[in-house]
């Protein structure tokens, strides 16, 4: 039987945390940075978890995460 293929663009965005959900990146961090406080740049830079609904694409995406 074949390996299956871990999607690249999925891999590079996604991680897999120990209890088995997913964190992501957020956006809106990259320019027009002047306008935004830096509390909100600050909590910009922090990882944010997979919605719910989006796990089960993400899962099927990277199957060995």
């Amino acid at each position: 039987m074949p390996k299956q293929k871990t999607n690249r663009g999925a891999a590079k965005r996604f991680r897999r945390t120990g209890g088995g959900a997913f964190k992501r990146a957020r956006s809106h961090l990259n320019h027009i940075l002047t306008k935004k406080s830096s509390k909100r740049k600050r909590k910009l830079g922090s990882p944010a978890e997979v919605a719910q609904a989006d796990v089960k694409r993400a899962r099927r995406l990277m199957p060995y995460a």
